[in-house]
């Protein structure tokens, strides 16, 4: 079940990979999370000190939290091995490539990141890319109408 989707990459960059990690969080976050209070779309995945972090997730304050405060938006860790991690940073050693969060959601009650490695798309990319999204609709448009004849 999917909580919260990043649209903008998809649009502004060419996802080349993707991959799963698992997303370190207190309590509080957690539960804010499963009520759909979160915002990927400003955040980006870098490593710091060979570990892997989202930077600047937005997670709302949750209602019912307590004593504990946490910040809005902070850095949070991601789970991976370490082969992975060892595999991620070569890939992204190369020039032009980034790692972009695509959605948040639920696997077997736990709150599961998917993030891809991209590369941006240049301005024509993204023009091409909506030009064949408007020929697309249109076709189906066109057989629907020959359909129902």
């Amino acid at each position: 079940m999917s909580i919260a989707t990043n649209r903008k990459a998809h649009h502004e960059y060419h996802i080349l990979d993707k991959y799963e990690a698992g997303v370190a969080l207190k309590g509080s976050e957690v539960k804010s999370i499963r009520d759909g209070k979160v915002s990927i779309k400003e955040s980006y995945i870098r490593f710091i000190k060979n570990e892997l972090y989202i930077v600047g997730m937005h997670v709302a304050e949750y209602e019912n939290r307590g004593y504990e405060d946490v910040q809005h938006i902070r850095d949070r860790k991601l789970l991976l091995h370490k082969r992975e991690l060892s595999k991620l940073k070569s890939k992204i050693d190369e020039k032009g490539v980034t790692m972009v969060p695509l959605s948040i959601y639920l696997k077997k009650n736990l709150i599961k990141i998917e993030f891809g490695i991209a590369k941006g798309k240049k301005l024509w990319d993204k023009r091409k890319d909506k030009m064949d999204k408007d020929v697309k609709r249109s076709i189906d448009r066109k057989m629907k109408e020959l359909k129902n004849r």
